[in-house]
């Protein structure tokens, strides 16, 4: 254990990566890890790859795991430790889809991504409103990369549309394999948003997903940290196929986190290859050069994707680019502005201390001239609700933080929180879950936060929120000196 540790902490350094204090795991039991799934020979091949060892025994020893007393929520609730990892093997055919997943693409339009291992397959998306009724076909692109010994399977993502909103659509991909459906966002309020980070695919990932399944939403938000792949390609391929009866029936929007950099100096030097190989975001169609940050409008609402791990000093390109995006929005129409990123502003929690806070420094004051509404962070896994905070202080006009960065990782919850407790932190607690943003109307929405138990989920915290867009207080900056809106008594 000695060894592992003075490894992973010198490998830390090497690397650049951060830091808290932990400590670090024996190896996983790969025959357990088995247990769940029979694996194809193709994909078995992949993993029995002659550097496979190597570069588990590096991943697993450079992300460290936080077992720590609790002092973060209700002394009757039982912290339930990390589950095993789930692989989800390919049963259909090497022509039929898998990994389908569903994300917006501009405006009336949708982009169908997915997977085949037939090279044959042609990039096109068959779709209608009626099942097995196809009125209407899209060609789109396609892609592959390779990772050391590891080869992607043919990479499709087809843009369809225009699409009328809330409304099902029926879809084929390629030509083969089942129909899938999705639902297009509403054209008006209300509108409801799924948002959870560092998911993983594990047997608590599979828990968060049939909690979030088991009543409707409209647009899923990811904070990063998607499959826990860290250099182990096929774990990509398990994630897209345990992940697709959801992501292939309601729009999932997701954005980097650190583990998706799977990047070595020198060796690997280029970053997020997996990530923008099989997660193509709308990153042109909001004036972003890539797809590490974009925008996207839906439904009364300006969701800003931001990259924690892509520079974001004044002279990036991502800062720039965030400037020029943020003042295009008209708040008279478009009155919720919505930021997602992964590594949290403010936090209390002992993990992952300081880690956002050069990303803060930089882009807070952008944020709050706009009059961001709430901004969602991943990477700290537990769930924490701030007031209004600006430059770290309370601020009736600043946004809203929420960290929830506990969908269901193979690292386990953070469990320490620091003492005694901010005053801008309003309720924290190291459990599983997920959260809800119910925009109700041009003013008001409901925040929801659903802890993980054995078997169902529970609305453990909740708040009311007023669109800064229409508080008399902090509206003069967002509409101009001639806005005069009524003053809602809500919570934040």
């Amino acid at each position: 254990m000695d060894f592992l540790h003075a490894f992973a902490t010198n490998s830390l350094q090497f690397f650049n990566l951060p830091k808290h204090p932990s400590y670090i795991p024996p190896l996983p039991n790969l025959q357990k890890l088995t247990t769940h799934v029979s694996l194809t020979h193709k994909n078995m091949e992949k993993l029995c790859s002659p550097f496979f060892p190597i570069l588990l025994s590096l991943t697993i020893s450079f992300f460290p795991q936080i077992i720590l007393q609790s002092h973060a929520s209700p002394d009757d609730y039982i912290r339930h430790p990390p589950r095993n990892v789930i692989l989800t093997h390919h049963q259909r055919s090497e022509s039929d889809p898998q990994q389908v997943h569903i994300s917006l693409a501009g405006k009336d339009y949708a982009r169908v991504s997915w997977i085949t291992d037939d090279e044959t397959v042609q990039s096109k998306v068959e779709y209608g409103k009626k099942p097995g009724s196809y009125n209407a076909m899209a060609v789109g692109e396609n892609t592959s990369y390779k990772f050391f010994f590891y080869s992607s399977s043919k990479i499709h993502h087809v843009k369809i549309g225009p699409l009328e909103p809330g409304t099902v659509y029926y879809y084929r991909c390629g030509g083969y394999g089942p129909e899938f459906s999705f639902r297009t966002p509403p054209p008006t309020f209300p509108i409801e948003f799924v948002v959870l980070g560092d998911l993983g695919q594990t047997e608590w990932t599979v828990s968060t997903l049939e909690h979030v399944g088991s009543k409707d939403y409209d647009v899923f938000l990811l904070p990063g940290d998607l499959s826990y792949a860290d250099f182990q390609q096929p774990l990509w391929d398990s994630f897209g196929r345990l992940v697709e009866p959801y992501a292939s029936s309601r729009p999932w929007m997701v954005t980097i986190g650190n583990h998706e950099i799977e990047s070595i100096p020198i060796i690997l030097p280029h970053s997020f290859k997996a990530y923008n190989a099989r997660w193509r975001m709308p990153y042109d169609d909001s004036g972003s050069s890539s797809n590490l940050y974009y925008s996207f409008q839906v439904t009364g609402t300006h969701v800003v994707m931001l990259g924690s791990y892509t520079d974001f000093d004044a002279d990036s390109a991502q800062y720039k680019w965030l400037e020029a995006d943020l003042a295009k929005v008209d708040r008279k129409k478009t009155p919720w502005v919505v930021v997602v990123l992964h590594a949290p502003w403010y936090n209390t929690n002992t993990a992952h201390q300081g880690e956002g806070e050069g990303m803060r420094k930089s882009m807070e004051k952008l944020l709050y001239k706009a009059r961001v509404d709430v901004v969602f962070a991943g990477h700290v896994h537990a769930y924490e609700r701030f007031t209004r905070i600006y430059d770290n202080k309370a601020d009736p006009c600043g946004p809203v933080y929420i960290t929830i960065g506990d969908g269901g990782n193979r690292e386990g919850l953070a469990l320490k929180f620091k003492e005694p407790v901010s005053p801008l932190s309003l309720y924290r607690e190291s459990s599983f879950g997920h959260g809800r943003l119910k925009i109700l109307n041009e003013t008001r929405a409901h925040w929801s936060w659903h802890r993980n138990n054995e078997s169902n989920s529970v609305m453990a915290d909740e708040a009311w929120l007023e669109s800064l867009s229409t508080s008399r207080e902090c509206a003069a900056t967002v509409n101009g000196p001639e806005s005069s809106p009524s003053i809602l008594n809500d919570e934040l």
